[in-house]
């Protein structure tokens, strides 16, 4: 396309033949004046349609639902169509500082480490809310996404003790160092169940990466396009995009499996050694239960 739009312009420029200049620009003249007789008019209507109700999803998984409905189409051709289209998602480029973090365990089975942290949003009232993340940092499934004005350390407990009601508990979590997760309830709570907790140096968030990653997708895909009437519509709507993540949406760290079929995949988790906590963790976590 570019070697045609530059033989155009010396024909307008030099008013030479188009023998001459593509004998020049060593090109054949038949590749010049070949044009496509296929169509993406069909391949276009069904990315468009596809797009509206997938605004934030790239050609990728565009291309897996297309496959999915039993389409065959080329993912390169897929891309081709989406970018002339208009389609591709922009994103705004974020400034990286390059930090020396502290190395994450290689995982291999679910229940390892989860992963916490809390998302941010407000209502059409304005008012504040609050979503607590809790994510398998292994399988990547969504664990939690309760939605509240405030969590306290107690409230943030419950919550996990109802995950633990259906799910086998971890070996550890990993969290910053707020203060719902550095309360002597909550460093309590996590010596009785024998979970060792993992926190992140303060100022580096890249060393929860997993849950980071998650918070973006949940801001990107649902926050940042949904309006909130109230809190019962918050968390309808949140609860409805954690189902989809979970079991709709591929995720490009599992083979573009989703998170559930992935962790249907796997055999039962088996009990290990736990995962160490770091020295100053483990004397804070034998202080406090010396207190306790």
């Amino acid at each position: 396309m570019k070697l045609r739009e530059e033989v155009r312009w010396l024909g307008e420029q030099y008013r030479a033949s188009q023998q001459r200049i593509c004998g020049l620009m060593q090109i054949a003249v038949s590749s010049y004046r070949y044009r496509s007789t296929r169509s993406d008019v069909a391949l276009r209507g069904q990315l468009v349609e596809l797009a509206r109700k997938k605004p934030r999803w790239g050609y990728r998984r565009l291309h897996i639902l297309l496959t999915a409905s039993g389409e065959r189409v080329n993912h390169k051709r897929v891309f081709r169509v989406y970018r002339e289209a208009g389609l591709a998602v922009r994103r705004k480029a974020r400034k990286r500082l390059v930090r020396e973090g502290s190395p994450q365990p290689t995982l291999t089975a679910a229940n390892q480490e989860w992963a916490v942290d809390f998302a941010h949003d407000a209502l059409a009232n304005g008012r504040a809310i609050r979503v607590l993340t809790v994510e398998d940092e292994y399988t990547r499934e969504s664990l939690a996404l309760p939605v509240d004005t405030s969590f306290a350390s107690r409230r943030v407990t419950r919550e996990l003790e109802k995950i633990l009601a259906e799910r086998t508990k971890p070996l550890a979590i990993r969290c910053d160092n707020g203060p719902e997760f550095t309360s002597r309830h909550f460093l309590a709570w996590c010596i009785e169940k024998q979970i060792a907790l993992v926190h992140i140096q303060p100022g580096k968030p890249q060393q929860n990466g997993y849950v980071e990653s998650f918070t973006g997708k949940l801001r990107d895909e649902c926050l940042n396009v949904n309006w909130f009437e109230n809190l019962w519509d918050a968390r309808r709507k949140i609860a409805a995009w954690q189902k989809e993540y979970n079991e709709e949406r591929p995720h490009s760290a599992l083979g573009y499996q989703t998170p559930a079929a992935f962790a249907r995949q796997l055999p039962l988790a088996s009990s290990g050694s736990a995962l160490r906590a770091t020295p100053d963790e483990a004397t804070h976590l034998s202080q406090v239960a010396n207190v306790v």
